[in-house]
């Protein structure tokens, strides 16, 4: 099983790369934002009394990581929805391999573009002037981040791929996942938020997972860096990924 993995694994990493144009608002978007706020938001937030961050490039680090792993995500539960759409779903299902590595090779892939995402978005970052307090744990711990929530939010999109077997299903699911960004800390910190907003933030599993990468950058390194950023989106993984399988497994055994 583990090289038929490997195989759909670097079937879908080949098949990324050979499609610059679904890769490419997953590094852009993130960055234009990431600018946005920098113009608008950098030199008043930083003069608020206790900023989690020198400076507000370095705080918005970490909310460019997961806006990007997002796009990446749902872009390869994109692709495998079309591989069912087109067809070449049940010449994989009627080769002689395991059926779960078709989904699970998918999902590594996943996580090594989100892994390199978050490499990607934090050398950028760095080359701006940002300080990775962390140092090269520190980078390591969000290059490592990025690749979990990659995986965790692509076995969710799996799952919704192999029930609808449809692109633009999955394509439609995805604004009720990137609203959880939007309703957290991603682009300013909790402590300056109020009512009904700051409820919703606190109880928003992604303001503690952007809030450990966050600390990968903005303090040395410590436990509770590890336990949000990689602890939450890890099992949410083995949540998601179950989902996935068990979707796989309902689809085989449909007549």
């Amino acid at each position: 099983m583990i090289r038929e993995t490997l195989a759909f694994a670097r079937r879908s990493l080949i098949g990324r790369l050979r499609q610059p144009e679904s890769l490419a608002p997953s590094f852009v978007f993130p960055l234009f934002f990431a600018a946005l706020g920098v113009s608008s938001f950098g030199k008043a937030a930083t003069r608020l009394p206790g900023f989690p961050a020198d400076s507000y490039l370095a705080f918005s680090a970490a909310g460019a990581v997961i806006q990007g792993v997002l796009f990446g995500a749902t872009a390869a539960a994109s692709d495998l929805a079309t591989d069912i759409e087109g067809g070449f779903w049940e010449r994989m299902v009627a080769s002689p391999v395991t059926r779960s590595s078709i989904v699970v090779g998918r999902l590594a892939s996943s996580f090594v573009v989100g892994a390199v995402q978050a490499a990607v978005f934090l050398a950028v970052f760095m080359a701006f002037g940002v300080r990775v307090h962390g140092g090269i744990g520190g980078f390591v711990g969000v290059v490592v981040g990025g690749g979990l929530i990659g995986l965790a939010v692509a076995g969710l999109f799996a799952g919704f791929a192999i029930r609808s077997g449809s692109s633009e299903a999955v394509q439609g699911a995805f604004p009720l996942v990137f609203v959880l960004l939007f309703l957290s800390s991603a682009f300013f910190p909790r402590q300056y938020m109020s009512g009904w907003y700051r409820h919703v933030a606190d109880v928003n599993p992604t303001s503690h997972v952007v809030e450990g990468l966050r600390q990968f950058v903005t303090r040395p390194l410590g436990t509770q860096q590890f336990a949000t950023a990689w602890g939450i989106p890890a099992g949410v993984a083995v949540v998601s990924i179950g989902f996935a399988l068990r979707s796989l497994h309902r689809r085989l055994a449909a007549p």
